[in-house]
């Protein structure tokens, strides 16, 4: 699937906080296989890219609206509730 570049139109601004429209965190995909959850993800917010992660790799610490790290161990299971960021 093609992603499309966010726009200003996309971001609600909360307080200080910008947020993406659609779904923003998955806690029932804790325990699923890792690409099942990126599937998931991608499918129920097609504004986010969802990105499977070995835990314990260093990522950019950076928040952005349209990312999700999902975070998995050696057997690919997602260790965390995945959140946009």
């Amino acid at each position: 699937m093609m992603k499309r570049k966010l726009t200003k139109d996309d971001y609600q601004l909360k307080g200080a906080e910008a947020t993406v429209d659609g779904k923003s965190s998955w806690p029932e995909l804790v325990g699923a296989r890792g690409g099942v959850a990126e599937a998931t993800i991608e499918r129920e917010n097609p504004r986010v890219d969802a990105i499977v992660v070995l835990d314990g790799t260093a990522v950019t610490g950076d928040f952005r609206c349209d990312r999700v790290w999902v975070w998995v161990n050696s057997n690919r299971v997602v260790l965390r509730t995945p959140v946009i960021g």
